[in-house]
């Protein structure tokens, strides 16, 4: 790997990530206003589908990131720096809670999840209505910080793409590689 280009699993799994988040937040949004119907509880279905493989190509992800030297970060001011390393642990960390209280959301109201109509996952908690209404609660309030930081995160790479000429689209995949 070249020292100012991530790997191309990395690539694959930012924006496999990034592309099931961006499907999984605005079906969230659709789905939670539909009367009940077949179509929300398919709808319901798909978004859990995602989510469950958002979590899992995020543990993945952070595996990956874990045992594989990122290339060096680029020339920032240092606020930029702290911003940067602050923005992107806050959504290591909600790519990967923000799925895990929708499923322990499904668990508390007594919906099991299975993942992609075939494989019933675990039900993490007992059935509990108050636990499963706080946890509806954290659930939308935590998809909504998430959205906050990815528009920080893509204005941030935006400005570095286009304002301070920062070859960031060959960094992340995107162009001939130098």
């Amino acid at each position: 790997m070249s020292a100012t280009h991530y790997t191309v699993p990395a690539v694959v799994l930012h924006w496999l990530v990034a592309l099931l988040i961006f499907v999984a937040f605005p079906l969230g949004l659709v789905m939670h206003e539909l009367p009940l119907s077949p179509t929300k509880l398919r709808l319901y279905s798909w978004h859990k589908w995602i989510g469950v493989t958002v979590l899992a190509l995020a543990l993945l992800r952070a595996l990956w990131r874990a045992t594989h030297t990122p290339p060096a970060p680029l020339a920032l001011a240092d606020w930029e720096r702290r911003l940067s390393a602050l923005t992107h642990a806050a959504l290591y960390t909600l790519i990967i809670v923000v799925p895990l209280t929708g499923w322990l959301m499904s668990s508390a109201k007594g919906f099991q999840t299975v993942w992609f109509g075939v494989l019933p996952l675990p039900d993490l908690v007992a059935k509990n209505r108050e636990l499963g209404e706080a946890l509806a609660e954290a659930h939308k309030i935590l998809n909504f910080v998430m959205a906050g930081l990815v528009f920080l995160h893509v204005a941030g790479a935006l400005k570095h793409q286009f304002v301070d000429r920062q070859p960031l689209q060959r960094r992340m995949g995107f162009g001939a590689r130098a």
